[in-house]
């Protein structure tokens, strides 16, 4: 395994649990990311308001949230272009801290499944 930092590696857990709606491990990787981040800060709210988002959405199973959307059609193509334009958002200046957390979540999330994706994809292959 790559060396990836606390946070990152923190978010492909809390994605892996709530792939598998393991809602109660999800909850516990969400409280140790909320200990990573600061929440009195504008960026740190930003970041886990989106995290708490993907939770509520995928528990409600909301069929018109993004995140359920890319998880019932997983294509890649348009996932990495999702990665692009969030990208492109949070590291606009006239951004707010609050947004630029938000879509720094989503990023990170979005990465977190291309790379979840890839290891199905080898493991399927027997590699």
């Amino acid at each position: 395994m790559r060396n990836m930092p606390a946070r990152e590696m923190r978010m492909e857990m809390f994605l892996r649990a709530l792939l598998r709606r393991d809602f109660d491990k999800a909850k516990s990787h969400l409280d140790k990311l909320q200990k990573l981040v600061k929440e009195e800060d504008e960026w740190g709210r930003g970041y886990l308001k989106a995290l708490n988002g993907f939770m509520s959405a995928i528990k409600d199973n909301d069929t018109d949230s993004l995140i359920i959307m890319l998880l019932n059609n997983p294509d890649e193509e348009r996932i990495k272009e999702f990665l692009r334009n969030f990208e492109e958002i949070k590291n606009q200046e006239f951004r707010d801290d609050y947004e630029k957390g938000y879509y720094t979540a989503w990023v990170e999330l979005l990465q977190a499944y291309l790379s979840q994706a890839r290891l199905q994809l080898k493991e399927r292959k027997g590699d």
